[in-house]
């Protein structure tokens, strides 16, 4: 576990503390202490699994602290009021900015629509809505209506929480696969109950006009959100395998470097003794630096020229994603492209196409190349071993 061997985290715990009692107010029935205390546990529980350590572990923990502690000053802006002052915390306790950055970063994060970056991102945000799948969801949002209700100093009658609610739990996904596995299918049991709900209330006309509109709606949402995932996980597999292949060059390269060390320091001076050795010796050097070549142009990056036209964003025929066709290009005209490269559905969905096609040409050149390196070794060093047993055992 990580608990007392990491004091920045229990420094924040009472710190955060010390704010919910200072700062009380009895009308947030929902977002105060427990609920943070909540936040914090589902964080741990989460990042468990993940075998989250160091400083991913702690500005995950405390961003769970200080997530929701900006309520008490700007409840509309309370996670941006969170991230101050977790900065003004941090600060007094001598913490790196880094590490300050990536706390707040966390904790705006957690913003509806939520928009995690990274792994703790994504741990805080499922840490934060952990309860939508949980069997405490319906007591808390009645928690949230009462505090809704207090806060606004405004009556909203059950009809209309209850569709804000469907509407919140249709949008939503959990980030991390562990929550998804998890509280996915509680999160589907707790929307059917509050449909069911929903359809007691309506009348006949009212419940068809919704179940189409509905059915609607989530047809036109899935195709984007699937094809996102997709784009995501695509995108990783091709990065987890690009990072395998430099791996596996890298290591490659060192056992050849290795041999190529002992052979000529120590093989080559005792060449004129045992004139005998030439020929293996000669073989193997060959079969190493040859090895050693194929691996380093595995490994060797192809850089564009990074500059483009105005003419090729309009025609769509730049990918914006790739940094090899814009890293020579100065910021506004870039921004500007980008904006309009989002704003063309098909423009933006055709440069994710065209990225994820350019990772797998890199990839197959790479592991082409490898396969080569690996052949060559492989066969290489087997041949240079049969010939030095012949040259040591001569006729």
């Amino acid at each position: 576990m990580h608990s007392s061997s990491h004091a920045i985290i229990d420094q924040a715990k009472e710190h955060v503390k010390s704010l919910f009692r200072t700062k009380k107010d009895d009308r947030f029935v929902y977002h105060n202490e427990a609920h943070t205390e909540n936040v914090v546990l589902a964080a741990k529980e989460i990042a468990a699994h993940y075998k989250l350590k160091g400083e991913d572990y702690d500005v995950l923990i405390v961003a769970a602290w200080f997530h929701d502690i900006g309520y008490f000053d700007d409840a509309s802006h309370h996670e941006a009021m969170g991230a101050r002052l977790a900065e003004d915390f941090l600060k007094k306790q001598k913490a790196g900015p880094s590490f300050s950055e990536r706390v707040k970063a966390g904790i705006m994060a957690t913003r509806m629509p939520q928009q995690p970056t990274n792994l703790v991102e994504e741990v805080l945000c499922d840490a934060d809505l952990f309860h939508l799948g949980s069997d405490e969801f319906f007591e808390r949002n009645k928690l949230m209506r009462k505090e809704y209700q207090l806060r606004c100093d405004a009556d909203m009658d059950k009809d209309t929480w209850r569709e804000k609610t469907i509407s919140l739990l249709s949008k939503h996904y959990y980030h991390t696969d562990y929550a998804k596995q998890l509280l996915d299918e509680g999160k589907r049991k707790n929307l059917a109950k509050l449909k069911e709900k929903q359809k007691e209330k309506e009348p006949k006309t009212a419940q068809l006009n919704t179940v189409e509109s509905e059915k609607k709606k989530n047809k036109s949402d899935r195709p984007d959100r699937g094809v996102e995932t997709m784009f995501r996980i695509t995108s990783n597999n091709h990065q987890r395998l690009s990072d395998m292949a430099d791996n596996k060059a890298q290591i490659l390269i060192t056992v050849n470097s290795i041999i190529l060390s002992v052979l000529i320091s120590v093989l080559l001076r005792k060449l004129e003794e045992n004139p005998n050795l030439v020929v293996p010796v000669v073989l193997l050097l060959s079969v190493n630096l040859v090895a050693i070549v194929f691996s380093i142009l595995a490994t060797r990056p192809h850089v564009s020229a990074g500059v483009f036209t105005r003419k090729e964003v309009n025609e769509k025929k730049v990918n914006l994603l790739f940094f090899g066709n814009f890293y020579k290009m100065n910021l506004d005209d870039y921004t500007n492209s980008v904006f309009q490269m989002m704003e063309d559905r098909d423009y933006l969905y055709r440069s994710l196409i065209k990225d994820v096609y350019a990772q797998g040409v890199v990839l197959g050149r790479k592991y082409k190349l490898l396969r080569v390196a690996y052949n060559v070794f492989m066969f290489g060093i087997v041949i240079s071993v049969i010939a030095f047993l012949i040259a040591s055992f001569p006729s």
